[in-house]
């Protein structure tokens, strides 16, 4: 906990919004363009950062539906770069303490009502997968698309059972080469193939009526991998030159919001990744997840 402390000192720290799935959301509001498009759900504290969350949250034009518990202090991470490359210590404090009550009061289920689309990281599966569950199972009922992160290896590892059990309702799930790897290893598989494990996830069993599950893998400079109907696409990413790399942290989120602003125009997976590719490549060109005020994505 010292760190914290230790870190604040510095006049070099700087803070910014963060949390896996809250990038994500914040780079396809930033993506869209339209007031109000996106909504996150999440838990702060009652404190100073949690209402600077809530003031940096509606300047960026999203939705906040927080559940608020005076006993735990806002969650965050101590996020330290060299030479481009990170390493991450969260403390998710009141992140950590989200209960599906608070989903299921009537003004904030009228916000999963409403949506069309949902998209939660990997990492809320250590949180309350009940939410995660009855988000899930709204979507399945409703002809709506649910889509999860792998997020971390220890995802796939440590709360496998958790996963496994979402997994028949996920209609997008999104990882790195590494997560798929460790995917693929807990389940058995002998391979370390990513195409080949992308397509046998894809193929495992989905809930009846649900949409076919598509399975997007990123591979840093390698292309990144799409499982669709069976068959493997690869799509080249941006090049960057080394120079010009200041920070990677936020990169897999990035993709992701990029690719869910053109999902939900209904564009092709071509459209899609080339979004998630172009986000990416902004953000790890600044610190954490930041972007300029407008995209020039076109």
């Amino acid at each position: 906990m010292s760190m914290y402390k230790e870190l604040a000192q510095r006049p070099n720290t700087t803070y910014m919004l963060g949390g896996a799935t809250q990038n994500s959301i914040r780079i396809a509001q930033w993506l869209l363009r339209k007031p109000k498009a996106t909504t996150f759900v999440g838990g702060i504290g009652k404190d100073e950062f949690g209402e600077k969350m809530k003031k940096l949250a509606s300047l960026e034009g999203y939705n906040v539906a927080f559940h608020v518990d005076s006993s735990a202090a806002t969650g965050s991470c101590a996020v330290l770069v060299v030479g481009g490359e990170r390493s991450l210590v969260a403390y998710l404090a009141a992140a950590g303490m989200y209960k599906v009550d608070h989903l299921r009061k009537p003004e904030n289920w009228a916000l999963v009502e409403k949506a069309h689309y949902f998209y939660s990281a990997g990492f809320f599966l250590t949180v309350s997968p009940d939410t995660l569950m009855l988000v899930a199972k709204h979507a399945a009922a409703t002809g709506k698309i649910f889509m999860m992160n792998l997020s971390a290896s220890f995802i796939c590892e440590r709360f496998k059972d958790t996963l496994m059990a979402a997994f028949p309702y996920i209609d997008y799930i999104f990882g790195n080469e590494n997560e798929c790897k460790t995917f693929g290893r807990t389940q058995g598989w002998q391979t370390t193939d990513v195409g080949r494990i992308a397509l046998k996830m894809a193929a495992l069993p989905k809930i009846c009526g649900t949409h076919k599950r598509i399975v997007v893998i990123t591979q840093g400079l390698d292309p990144v991998v799409v499982a669709d109907d069976g068959k493997i696409c690869l799509f080249p990413v941006v090049v960057l030159p080394k120079e010009k790399l200041v920070d990677t942290n936020a990169a897999g989120d990035s993709f992701v919001g990029g690719f869910l602003a053109q999902l939900v125009f209904g564009k092709d997976m071509a459209e899609c990744v080339r979004a998630g590719n172009y986000a990416a490549n902004v953000v790890i060109q600044r610190p954490g997840c930041s972007f300029p005020k407008r995209p020039n994505f076109h």
